[in-house]
């Protein structure tokens, strides 16, 4: 995130696109809603009708996958409106006159029959965020899980660049994060293209950096992204090593997965529960879980956290970077000799100039927010107040681009994919707890009352929902929440392998699936006899 959670009190108005906050990030929903008691505005931007559009001034209901046409309109009439910030963008910014003049072709008409939302309301989201003094933008995996998604990011960058709401109290681009220490691993560099503290893999001075660190040749290349290596297992890939990730039930295309992993001669997994991925594993290593390690989470708004064990480890558990580093001894790799988190820490900070100007003995006594380049730095809760990283923020021309597939006679509808408030993401850990899997004991097909009836289903009734990909069979709930056309399902039970359908296309730059769009067909079925047993 761009600016703090804090900040959330200081936004004059909310921009919400394709992040269902009040079930995936309730406690930021409960600021934001704070800030609308007192007078702020909102606008929502989702296929769904979500809870949070219930508290939206503008609701737009785009059709699944066409973010870039609604985000270009916007930026039309901000133009057309002349209400661009233009001291900030002549200060600040680089590229914009190409920008301007590319916009020029995408009024709300030509928006309309692509997302589905009327020009005129289209027109007054554009208004009401260009006109605010101070506005910020919201958004989660409902803009980066498509073949687009590095597109919708820079459309809205575009915005926030040409109506200066960057580097400012209440303001910002703010990608909230799925899970608590998501952005941690970031900055550790568990990403293919980054060593730890974003630092590129193909920069020469990193190279030699890191070369010294470790102490001998590092490859030059980038990593493979997981995309690459799920190609690879089994030919090029022969043994894989998946640490606290239940691959099977989250990822798309499950049965090319599963193919992939069956045909490794070697898969080891680390995880606290034996999830549906760790049986298939040849060996599966134990972690401790959260409360069981010492370490620190730096959250969704770059907030450095020590946490502390408060309970032993059950039987051989071990902490993941324990078991990271006595294989790496194992099999002969020098650099992991470490006794202790602290010792791993030390060494990110060290080699990060982001956490330059924190340590292990800093983090004890407070928390931070990075970058925090020097020590006696107070940290930095908010980004690109003086400047950005690289000296100009860049308007980049983006097109839109339809989903990777789209509805045909063959498949009709539109199914997109998310979270529920009561199941987190594949259920490792909330499908064991009993009173949470209570509120949510199945899976359901949400699916709106007009097409229950006009495709012959049964609100509780059952329904085979297949695509390009494969079926599943799974209960029907109506619900006003989906529009017509378009049906909602959770990828979190293994019972109803959502992700069995998904998988058509992926971002060319960052490989991430398209998991938010995909046309299935839906049939009604007899309820399934359960199994024997």
């Amino acid at each position: 995130m761009s600016n703090p959670l804090a900040d959330m009190e200081k936004v004059e108005v909310f921009f919400c696109i394709g992040t269902n906050m009040t079930e995936c990030h309730p406690v930021a929903a409960t600021r934001l809603k704070k800030a609308l008691a007192r007078g702020a505005k909102l606008i929502v931007a989702d296929p769904r009708r979500i809870k949070l559009a219930e508290l939206a001034h503008i609701y737009l209901p785009l059709r699944v996958g066409s973010d870039v046409a609604l985000l270009l309109a916007m930026a039309h009439v901000i133009a057309r409106e002349d209400l661009i910030d233009h001291e900030f963008i002549a200060a600040r910014t680089t590229g914009v006159e190409a920008f301007l003049e590319h916009v020029k072709q995408f009024p709300p008409e030509w928006a309309e029959p692509i997302t589905g939302v009327p020009a005129a309301d289209i027109e007054a989201a554009a208004l009401l965020y260009g006109r605010a003094e101070r506005a910020a933008i919201y958004y989660t995996l409902g803009i980066t899980e498509h073949i687009c998604g590095v597109d919708n990011v820079q459309s809205l960058c575009n915005l926030a660049l040409m109506t200066g709401n960057i580097g400012r109290e209440g303001t910002g681009i703010n990608p909230m994060r799925g899970q608590n220490n998501i952005q941690g691993a970031g900055d550790a560099g568990a990403l293919p293209n980054n060593y730890p503290g974003f630092q590129p893999v193909d920069n020469p001075a990193n190279q030699a950096k890191f070369s010294q660190l470790y102490g001998r040749p590092i490859d030059l290349a980038r990593g493979l992204t997981k995309v690459q290596a799920m190609a690879q297992a089994g030919k090029e890939i022969r043994a894989m090593l998946i640490d606290g990730e239940n691959t099977l039930v989250s990822d798309p295309d499950r049965s090319h997965g599963e193919r992939a992993l069956r045909a490794l001669d070697h898969l080891v997994v680390i995880d606290i529960f034996l999830t549906e991925t760790a049986q298939l594993a040849h060996v599966v290593l134990p972690a401790t879980a959260w409360a069981e390690t010492d370490g620190h989470f730096t959250n969704t708004e770059r907030r450095i956290q020590r946490v502390r064990a408060a309970v032993p480890p059950p039987g051989e558990a071990k902490p993941d970077w324990w078991i990271i580093s006595r294989l790496a001894e194992r099999l002969g790799i020098p650099g992991f000799e470490y006794d202790s988190p602290k010792e791993i820490f030390n060494e990110l900070c060290s080699v990060s100039p982001i956490y330059a100007g924190i340590d292990w003995d800093l983090a004890e006594s407070g928390q931070y927010q990075w970058p925090i380049p020097y020590k006696g730095h107070p940290g930095t809760p908010r980004l690109h107040e003086g400047e950005f990283v690289n000296g100009r923020g860049r308007f980049t021309v983006v097109g839109y681009r339809d989903p990777a597939e789209t509805v045909d006679d063959e498949y009709p509808v539109w199914l997109t994919t998310g979270r529920r408030l009561q199941s987190y993401h594949t259920r490792t850990q909330t499908g064991r707890a009993q009173g949470i899997d209570y509120l949510l004991p199945e899976e359901v097909l949400e699916v709106h009352p007009d097409d229950v009836a006009a495709w012959g289903l049964e609100d509780g009734g059952w329904c085979r929902m297949s695509s390009r990909r494969g079926s599943v069979l799974i209960k029907v709930k109506a619900t006003t929440r989906s529009p017509r056309g378009t049906v909602f399902a959770s990828f979190s039970f293994n019972d109803v392998p959502i992700n069995v359908l998904t998988g058509a296309g992926y971002d060319p730059i960052t490989h991430t699936a398209e998991l938010k769009v995909c046309p299935v067909r839906i049939e009604p079925i007899p309820a399934p006899v359960p199994e024997a047993g």
